[in-house]
């Protein structure tokens, strides 16, 4: 008998999805299946959800919810046996584009049932997991405001994207990998284990959830124009090709933000605070059993 843990943000996606036991029970045969549905109501519940259900036996855990819901439920599976599924609910979704999921609910919810599964890569920043991306430019003051503005539409990050383009002030940083040390003062310093940022975007073509390597993008501050011409660069899925970008694969990243000891980055979509102004980013191959 599978033991299956649906954990549920219900106001993912506006609160539109109908998601409940009774509706999960039509896909899964009594016989076979143990289903369960546990629905989280605050910040962080989803971790709490999560490592009940580990205590309890679960073959499978399932993040049903958006970008916050997937990285809460994923972080306590890392390094476990226990399969990992998303229902993809909400906005961005780019670990879920990357490993092919349905947007489709009830695609999504037979991709549990019938899909494969995989070991995935997860990155780690001074001991936090990241599963997609992480990034300490412009990139982190985007979230960072698309959150301020409590709305979770991609009209909303365009806003928040010309926004902090115009008002945006570079950090200096000394970064080290591969045997190199740089001192750059970056527009954008972004690191991905995944090559879909959401909203079907990518800023590193290249990169692989399997691959054991992070791709590192590093765009120096640059006048609005050049800017301009990096984002088109972005939409046609070639940031590796502009000419003014570091881009590199590699296992390990130490970060200095030099002068401020209190720093700002996104993971995954979602911003965080850090009283430090050293970060090791590493990767941790295949760290995560996840159903694709």
């Amino acid at each position: 008998m599978t033991k299956i843990y649906f954990i549920i943000n219900p106001i993912s996606g506006k609160g539109k999805h109908e998601i409940s036991q009774a509706y999960l029970d039509t896909f899964f045969d009594s016989d076979k299946y143990q289903v369960f549905a546990k629905y989280s109501t605050y910040k962080k519940h989803a971790i709490v959800l999560t490592q009940e259900a580990i205590t309890q036996g679960a073959d499978v855990i399932v993040a049903c919810g958006g970008d916050g819901t997937i990285h809460e439920v994923a972080t306590e599976l890392v390094g476990k046996e226990v399969r990992f599924g998303i229902v993809p609910v909400g906005s961005g979704n780019g670990l879920a584009s990357n490993l092919s999921i349905p947007k489709d609910i009830e695609q999504a919810i037979k991709r549990v049932r019938d899909g494969k599964s995989m070991r995935m890569d997860v990155g780690s920043v001074n001991g936090e997991y990241f599963f997609s991306n992480m990034g300490f430019g412009i990139d982190a003051t985007i979230i960072d405001n698309y959150e301020k503005s409590g709305k979770r539409k991609l009209s909303a990050y365009i806003k928040a994207s010309l926004n902090s383009a115009q008002n945006y002030k570079a950090k200096r940083m000394r970064v080290s990998y591969q045997g190199q040390v740089k001192e750059v003062n970056p527009l954008l310093l972004f690191i991905s284990n995944s090559n879909e940022m959401g909203y079907n975007m990518t800023l590193t073509p290249k990169a692989s959830l399997t691959d054991g390597q992070l791709d590192y993008l590093m765009v120096p501050k640059i006048n609005i124009f050049k800017q301009l011409t990096f984002g088109l660069y972005v939409l046609l899925k070639k940031t590796d090709r502009f000419r003014k970008t570091d881009y590199v694969q590699t296992d390990y990243i130490k970060v200095e933000i030099i002068d401020q000891s209190r720093n700002g980055l996104q993971m995954d979509g979602e911003y965080y605070q850090y009283d430090t102004n050293h970060f090791e980013i590493k990767v941790l191959k295949g760290a995560l059993h996840v159903i694709y």
